[in-house]
């Protein structure tokens, strides 16, 4: 399978231009082929208004026909083979294995919102039967379900080519609700977002769809990522990035002249918190687990332990030993592109600079990737929660392999610094059994900053299941009611629509009294899938 480095328009093939880019390796800096050619505003524009075109066929579609198309996706980027997994290796230096990895995931998702839309209770169908006679004054027949917004604008992710990219999280969801797709490639994986592009196109085809149903565009985001943006017929957006990038994604969005949700994940600390018990009983066994969380995938996940809350004491010490023995004997590996190892070290100095912040330990680069500049060092500093308290800049995101160490003196210190905290996508308890159940205060100011809560675990590894989120206040993301994985993601893309007064003909399958399609409903307040 050639690349041809073109967009994909609608299911057509888009056009050369004269602004062309290539994907880099990270390892040797070496310039891939072939050149990616970037859309014109008439290609962004035709992209969008296709999509437009294609909503009202797509979201009529029955679930079972959605759920075959998110299958075909699925076995359309199965039947890519080892040739999708080398390409995302050449422009990310992923693993392999990390890799094959991340294509299950991205077809288990697509096939878990299958059977979600197959099913189809996940439109909450609600129905209040009229009270004609009802005193005071009768009540109307009401019935309320989620219907899907319009075309979706899909921002890829630098550090999940596939499972948070071009058939990723947000594309699957969206499609299950009945959205059709626009897709804004990332510029460092190109190729793996052209391979999985056209897997997109030919599901599409397959499936007797619209081509407006799904489009690739190659470009910049600041040009062709706000004109997608800012384009009238884009309905919502779904973006996995730095802060700055959401930021300028969501004032883009709100300047239009009717605003719409921008759904962005953008920077959590993910804090861990370690209590005294744990420390006595297992100090060894948490630093092992923490340094290959806070290290795993040169420490480009979103839900890396960025920040860890120790109360001083000789345990706390011998952890921070432990701790700094493994860091030191690390490796040091490439991380994804230079502009993400650059922020990484920008970040990292800049906390390891302020006055109290002492470095522990660093790994010994290695001079083949270090004079690249693309190397990723293993890095923990330390400070004391006084300090971290009075210098609000040390809680600052360094996406790469770095954590900070902060030591209170007493526990009223970590309660404060728990308080002190942001919106994060994930907060971490270690504690036995003692320390859990004095831990409600501090679980309580978890629950408020904190989309996800874990307890003797670590948050690197987000399962993609019913019962999962992965959100939480800003700046974790633009908007802490909603999920990026598991099931629930259905919901950014989607709205209540309620109907009064409509005869059985005119509504939804969904809503009609003989319940056709056998959903569970809430009628007269009470969960059944028996007709009204």
């Amino acid at each position: 399978m050639t690349l041809h480095g073109l967009s994909l328009i609608a299911g057509a093939t888009g056009r050369h231009s004269d602004n062309t880019f290539r994907a880099v390796d990270p390892a040797s800096n070496a310039k891939l082929d072939p050149e990616f050619h970037e859309a014109s505003e008439t290609e962004i524009d035709q992209a969008v208004n296709l999509a437009a075109s294609a909503f009202p066929t797509f979201r009529a579609r029955s679930g079972a026909d959605r759920a075959k198309f998110l299958e075909a996706i699925a076995a359309e980027i199965e039947g890519i083979g080892d040739l999708l997994i080398k390409r995302a290796h050449e422009e990310t230096r992923l693993s392999l294995t990390r890799l094959a990895g991340e294509r299950a995931r991205t077809c288990g998702q697509l096939r878990l919102f299958a059977s979600v839309v197959r099913d189809g209770s996940w439109v909450d169908a609600r129905i209040d039967p009229a009270q004609p006679d009802r005193q005071p004054q009768p009540r109307p027949d009401l019935r309320r379900m989620l219907l899907p917004v319009g075309p979706v604008v899909v921002f890829g992710s630098s550090n999940f080519p596939l499972a948070f990219s071009v058939a990723g999280g947000d594309t699957a969801s969206a499609f299950a609700a009945g959205c059709p797709v626009i897709v804004k490639a990332h510029r460092a994986h190109p190729g793996t977002a052209e391979l999985v592009g056209r897997a997109v196109k030919r599901a599409v085809a397959a499936c007797g769809l619209p081509g407006g149903v799904f489009s690739l565009i190659h470009g910049s985001g600041a040009t062709a990522g706000i004109a997608l943006v800012k384009h009238p017929e884009t309905a919502a957006v779904g973006f996995t990035g730095s802060l700055t990038a959401g930021r300028a994604l969501c004032e883009a969005a709100a300047s239009r002249p009717s605003p719409i949700p921008v759904f962005a994940e953008m920077s959590s600390l993910n804090p861990l918190f370690i209590l005294p018990g744990a420390l006595k009983d297992r100090a060894a066994e948490i630093a092992q687990g923490l340094f290959a969380s806070f290290t795993l995938g040169v420490g480009q996940f979103c839900t890396k332990p960025g920040l860890v809350f120790a109360v001083r004491s000789a345990e706390s010490d011998a952890f921070a030993q432990k701790l700094s023995d493994a860091v030191r004997h690390a490796p040091c590996a490439t991380m994804l592109t230079s502009a993400i190892r650059e922020s990484f070290v920008a970040s990292r100095d800049a906390i390891t600079s302020v006055d109290g912040v002492t470095v522990l330990a660093a790994s010994q680069p290695v001079e083949d990737i270090e004079d690249l500049g693309q190397a990723g060092r293993p890095t923990v500093a330390t400070t004391s929660a006084k300090n971290f308290l009075e210098h609000p800049e040390l809680a600052r995101e360094a996406f790469g392999p770095f954590t900070l160490l902060v030591l209170a003196d007493n526990a009223n210190e970590l309660s404060a610094c728990a308080s002190a905290l942001e919106g994060q996508l994930t907060a971490t308890i270690h504690g036995n059994a003692a320390d859990l159940t004095g831990a409600r205060p501090l679980l309580a100011t978890l629950e408020r900053i904190a989309g996800r809560i874990v307890v003797n675990g670590f948050p690197t590894g987000v399962e993609v299941s019913p019962a999962m989120n992965h959100g939480g206040p800003y700046p974790a993301t633009s908007d802490g009611r909603f999920t990026s994985v598991g099931t629930a993601a259905i919901l950014r893309f989607a709205r209540p629509v309620c109907y009064q007064g409509l005869p059985d003909d005119l509504l939804p399958d969904a809503l009609k009294n003989a319940n056709p399609l056998g959903l569970l409903r809430l009628v007269d307040g009470k969960p059944t899938r028996d007709a009204v």
